[in-house]
């Protein structure tokens, strides 16, 4: 499984951690984010390339077009924002 970079931003409410995936963002792990995102109380999202989207949306997340072995970053925002990141990078580096 690679590893996740160094890369990460911790400030008040505010979090942000770059992850390596493991596998592509297609319809079933963008489905699991979708549902993840969906039951944290900050917003969430994640960005690749440029774009960024919010992560419960399964055809936002999907059209980022994240393939294994690229980097994306996730950031949250609000309550629980440095629990929430931690919770949707561990489900992105065990994405299949």
């Amino acid at each position: 499984m690679p590893p996740s970079s160094d890369t990460s931003l911790h400030t008040g409410d505010t979090a942000e951690i770059d992850v390596v995936l493991p596998a592509h963002l297609h319809a079933r792990p963008a489905g699991r984010l979708a549902r993840a995102a969906a039951q944290l109380a900050c917003g969430v999202q994640i960005s690749h390339e440029g774009r960024t989207v919010d992560a419960t949306g399964i055809l936002a997340v999907m059209g980022l077009g994240a393939t294994a072995g690229t980097t994306v970053t996730v950031r949250a925002h609000g309550d629980g924002a440095h629990d929430a990141v931690a919770e949707i990078c561990r489900l992105l580096r065990t994405i299949d």
